[in-house]
Order: structure tokens, then C-alpha cells, then sequence
């Protein structure tokens, strides 16, 4: 078994197995692609003949060619997390006797916390959507309810269709990673944003003589007629820009923010878990050290002892 063609050609196995047992996102599959590809080129070049006596001291000697090159430990590290997913694929399937990819050690990285906009620049943002901002603003106000009322992802957001608005339950089905599915709850302010929009997308289906089950649209009904996760971002940072938001505001900010005043608010943590979908706790908890340092900084600034 020689690493120039197995290899790759075991990478395009994995891929596939990504796309169609995990559900995994494009852009997800790109990115390991991308990773994966790099690392067999790179075992090839090295003369490794067998994908089963590859070892850890050869995948930390890779990543010291990636720093070699300016990659940022955060890009180390995601290819790391790519050759360790891989490597777990070829123990499952007896490829190799064990994931040597698990000795290395990941890159230390500093923990960068989202900033996100108070409650009071939310609200501001999401009541004051209009035509000068916005290319279809019943559509693009049910963005950003949902984004932010419901704390959800862009990618689950596009994938809502019709029959997953559940208005008896006031509750939406959420297809999250991995396939996961949650149901999570309808506020009435989005509600209300949904309402208003759905005649205007069936007058706007009719016109163009097209039927599609997803709920938002885009402005051209391509293809399936399915709104697409670049199109909301470009949307948001868009309506952001508008409401005097920082430019660098994206569809996750909304989610962070939504996170965040949950908290702030009194919210459980383990409620905003399983409302935002996190299959860790310890991914919610960041939301308590985001609290912590916004605390922090008003004591700073305010308190005459503080300084």
C-alpha cells in the first residue's frame, strides 16, 4: 500500500463518508479536503510507503513545515483536527492499528470571546429594519428575528422549510450538525416577522409559477429557490452597517449575542444549551467568562475604587 494514490485516494473515501453519514457542511468538506490533501503530499514526498506505519513523530514534523510557512497556530491546529478525524476513519475500518495523530499534542491558542452588541443595539437593529437597508425587508426582519430570537445558525436557518414552522407548539425544527434535530421555541416578535413574510413569498412564488418548501427565499428563486448562507451574510452585515452595528457583525454574532443576553437575563446554563444546540457544556460556559469580562470592564470604568 503506497501513500501517493492510497492515500488520496482513502482521503477521497473519508470525504465521501463526511458528506453522507455526517451530514457535514460544503464548506466543512473544503476545508478538510484541503488539509487532508496537503498531508498525503506531504507523507509522499517523505517517502512513507504504508499508511499503518505512519507515526505521530511524522505529523508533528508536518506541522512544523506549516509553521515553517506562517500558518497562525489556529491554522495548525484545524489541520490537526482534519488528520486526527481522518486517522480515527482508518482505525474504524482497520486501516491502521490506532490514530497516531492523537500523541500530538494540539497548539496552544489563545481564547478569543465574541464581541457581541448589547440588548439595547439589538433591539434597535431589529426594529428599525427597512427598504433603505434592506432588498426585502419582511424577508430579511425574519433573518434577523430568527437569528437572534432563536439563536440558531446560519446554516440551520437556510435549511427551515414550511413544515418545520410548528404554530401550534409556537416551536421551529432545527436540523443542527450532525443531523441533530431540535425543536426551538418561536417568540412572538419572530412570529409576527414570519407572518407578515409569508404572503408576500407566495405572491412572489406565484409570479415566478415555482413551488419550494424552504421558508426563505432568495430575492432571484435560483435553482431551488433556497436562500443560501452567503447570501444571509452579506444581508446582515448589510442591516448591521445600517443600524450603526460594527462592520464586522455576522449571522453568528447574532447567535453569540442571542447566548450572551440569555445569560444576562438569568438563563440557565444548560437551558441555553440545549437551545442553541451545543453538544458540550463547556461551549455554553464560554458565554459566562463573555458576562465576566463585560462585568468586569463596567467596575473598571466606574467604580472609584477600581483604578
Amino acid at each position: 500500500m503506497t501513500t501517493d494514490s492510497k492515500a488520496s485516494s482513502l482521503v477521497g473515501e473519508f470525504l465521501s463518508a463526511l458528506a453522507y453519514e455526517r451530514n457535514v457542511s460544503a464548506h466543512t468538506l473544503r476545508a478538510y479536503g484541503r488539509e487532508l490533501h496537503s498531508f498525503a503530499d506531504y507523507l509522499q514526498e517523505h517517502g512513507a510507503r504504508e499508511m499503518r506505519n505512519v507515526e505521530h513523530p511524522q505529523i508533528r514534523a508536518y506541522l512544523g513545515t506549516l509553521y515553517d510557512r506562517g500558518l497562525s497556530k489556529a491554522s495548525v491546529a484545524r489541520a490537526l483536527a482534519a488528520v486526527r478525524a481522518w486517522f480515527r476513519w482508518l482505525a474504524k475500518r482497520g486501516l491502521v492499528e490506532q490514530n497516531p495523530a492523537a500523541l500530538v499534542a494540539t497548539p496552544k491558542l489563545p481564547r478569543h470571546l465574541p464581541r457581541v452588541p448589547n440588548i439595547e443595539q439589538m433591539n434597535r437593529a431589529a426594529d428599525h429594519i427597512g427598504a433603505e437597508a434592506a432588498a426585502w425587508p419582511e424577508r430579511d426582519r425574519v433573518i434577523f428575528e430568527l437569528l437572534y430570537g432563536c439563536g440558531i445558525r446560519n446554516a440551520e436557518l437556510v435549511g427551515i422549510n414550511l413544515s418545520d414552522v410548528h404554530w401550534a407548539n409556537d416551536a421551529i425544527l432545527v436540523r443542527g450538525k450532525g443531523r441533530k434535530e431540535r425543536y426551538v421555541p418561536l417568540g412572538d416578535v419572530a412570529a409576527e416577522a414570519v407572518r407578515a413574510y409569508l404572503p408576500l413569498r407566495e405572491a412572489r412564488l406565484d409570479a415566478a409559477k415555482k413551488t419550494t418548501d424552504a421558508l426563505l427565499l432568495g430575492i432571484d428563486l435560483r435553482g431551488s429557490g433556497r436562500l443560501t448562507t452567503r447570501s444571509v451574510q452579506r444581508i446582515v452585515k448589510r442591516l448591521a452597517i445600517a443600524q450603526g452595528l460594527p462592520a464586522e457583525v455576522h449571522p453568528h454574532t447574532l447567535r453569540h449575542a442571542f447566548g450572551t443576553h440569555m445569560l444576562e437575563e438569568g438563563a440557565d446554563l444548560r437551558a441555553i444549551q440545549e437551545l442553541m444546540g451545543h453538544a458540550r457544556l463547556s461551549t455554553t460556559q464560554r458565554y459566562t467568562q463573555l458576562t465576566t469580562n463585560q462585568i468586569t470592564a463596567v467596575y473598571d470604568r466606574t467604580h472609584p475604587r477600581a483604578k
